[in-house]
């Protein structure tokens, strides 16, 4: 089975079902069928072919689903790209990948009619969405979506990939500072929906409520589940507003509601909370960052007759543990045991797995761990090692648990520095590179700090030049105009100096257990 099978097959099983609600749309499974295979032979007529890469940057809404399975039917990989992302690293993921075609919002023309002249690759810009004024472009590079969608033939076009072709390349944060793209296969990503869905207990009757970003894999794999079970779809544009949720939750008769604990942390902040009848909510997940044990209790309170599934993951294989509802009251500080189709042990140092209860390195076995790095060799041969046969890898996660005899996991610490907020990965390193430009700043540091609603909050430490003036908000405006927002630091602190070992480098553990 590839991923674009799963609009395809329930297309045919429930045609007129409702396969997609975004606002006030409702989109049935043939409509979203049909438009996918438009926009599919449209970008084959654009010279799309076999394993090509397209961009998807835009926001949460029903022409980024469209696309994402026009890009699988047109037999190419699609890239998932942050809408918020700037000009820099919008420039390095495409030419990384190469990518030669791009789906883009309107309200993004000025910035990748730019960017189009830095990426050789890129053969043409299709642009999506309302527009108060048709911009003077070049006809053959800058397309709109609904032309396409109209001069395009319905049928399906032949589809030439296997399961081992790339369905998607996933960009995530790296320690280096330099976006790596994560390789998902067609068997990648079938592999992960069909162990989810399993242990979810999916069926054709859920109803997924989705306000996480698609950039974000957490929010594009309930598109994925979401489809591949025949189920409804409800998709936001974001968790602005709690209450609205709350309301769109209780309209639409949701039962599945995935969610982050900066999510749920604003959540239980609203009044009356267990007022409202959720009785048709049938299971809330976690993932990305613990969820705290005092937030479990009340959304339990909240939502008595909801499951909630706590999970741990990483984009490298997308999910890798579970934890049974009826655990919850044993183990709330477990993520749970492995994944159906999936095996999960811990490491020590010796690569020597280690008795219950001792502390190690999490390695994960299975169909759903990523092909790679997207042309970074040594990085992957950092994380992907030889197996239990020849030829085989396994996923080193670089993470440290603990497993009990009864082989529930329990999270320890990162071995690395990548910063967890929101539910999503920050890259220290880009933060301060970003830092690095001001003129202002002699030094910087960032690190994750402890946040109720954020799990972390991005903060910046920063030494200035001498007779150098700037603010805390001068600083963060700049960030804002570089980085994607979930990067620009919350808090920024000024010292004198920096902590530093006796080599140079700078001691973030001094930083982060006492202040000035």
């Amino acid at each position: 089975m590839l991923v674009g099978d799963f609009l395809k097959n329930s297309a045919q099983l429930f045609p007129r079902k409702t396969a997609l609600i975004f606002g006030r749309r409702k989109l049935t499974y043939e409509e979203m069928n049909v438009s996918a295979n438009r926009l599919a032979n449209a970008l084959i007529s654009l010279g799309i072919r076999r394993d090509d890469r397209v961009g998807v940057f835009l926001d949460n809404s029903v022409d980024a689903v469209i696309a994402i399975f026009a890009i699988l039917k047109a037999n190419a990989t699609f890239v998932v790209i942050n809408p918020t992302t700037k000009f820099q690293k919008l420039s390095y993921i495409l030419n990384n990948c190469r990518m030669s075609g791009l789906i883009a919002g309107w309200d993004r023309f000025t910035l990748v009619s730019h960017i189009h002249e830095d990426v050789p690759s890129l053969r043409f810009v299709v642009s999506s969405g309302a527009r108060e004024e048709y911009p003077k472009t070049d006809p053959t590079r800058f397309l709109d979506f609904e032309e396409l969608l109209r001069s395009s033939l319905p049928q399906p076009p032949p589809s030439k990939c296997i399961d081992q072709d790339l369905a998607a390349i996933i960009y995530t944060s790296g320690t280096t500072g330099v976006p790596k793209g994560v390789m998902m296969t067609h068997l990648n990503m079938v592999s992960a929906c069909t162990s989810i869905t399993t242990y979810l207990k999916n069926t054709s009757s859920d109803i997924i409520l989705d306000v996480l970003p698609l950039s974000f894999d957490y929010g594009l794999y309930q598109v994925l589940m979401a489809f591949k079970i025949g189920g409804t779809l409800v998709l936001e544009k974001t968790f602005l507003y709690p209450f609205d949720i709350v309301k769109t939750i209780i309209r639409e008769k949701v039962t599945g509601f995935p969610g982050v604990p900066t999510m749920f942390a604003l959540l239980l902040q609203l009044d009356h909370l267990k007022d409202y009848d959720f009785g048709h909510l049938r299971y809330i997940t976690n993932t990305a960052a613990a969820l705290p044990v005092s937030h479990v209790k009340k959304l339990r309170e909240a939502f008595p007759h909801t499951q909630i599934y706590l999970m741990y993951g990483l984009t490298e294989c997308k999910r890798v543990s579970y934890l049974p509802p009826d655990e919850l009251d044993r183990r709330p500080d477990s993520v749970g045991r492995g994944m159906p189709n999936e095996e999960v042990y811990v490491v020590d140092e010796q690569d020597r797995r280690v008795k219950p209860g001792e502390i190690g390195e999490l390695v994960v076995r299975g169909s759903n761990v990523m092909r790679g790095y997207w042309e970074l060799p040594e990085e992957t041969d950092k994380l992907l090692k030889p197996g239990k046969y020849p030829g085989e890898r396994v996923l080193y996660t670089g993470d440290l648990f603990r497993m009990d005899e009864e082989g529930f996991l329990y999270f320890v610490a990162r071995k690395d520095d990548i910063i967890k907020s929101r539910g999503e990965k920050v890259s220290p390193k880009e933060v301060e590179s970003v830092l690095y430009r001001l003129d202002a700043i002699l030094e910087a540091v960032v690190m994750g700090v402890s946040d109720p609603i954020l799990g972390e909050a991005v903060k910046a430490v920063v030494v200035l030049k001498k007779g150098v003036d700037i603010t805390g908000e001068e600083i963060r405006r700049f960030c804002a105009q570089n980085l994607e927002d979930l990067m620009v630091p919350k808090i920024v602190e000024f010292r004198e100096s920096l902590p530093k070992t006796e080599t140079g480098k700078i001691k973030k553990m001094d930083l982060t257990s006492k202040g000035e």
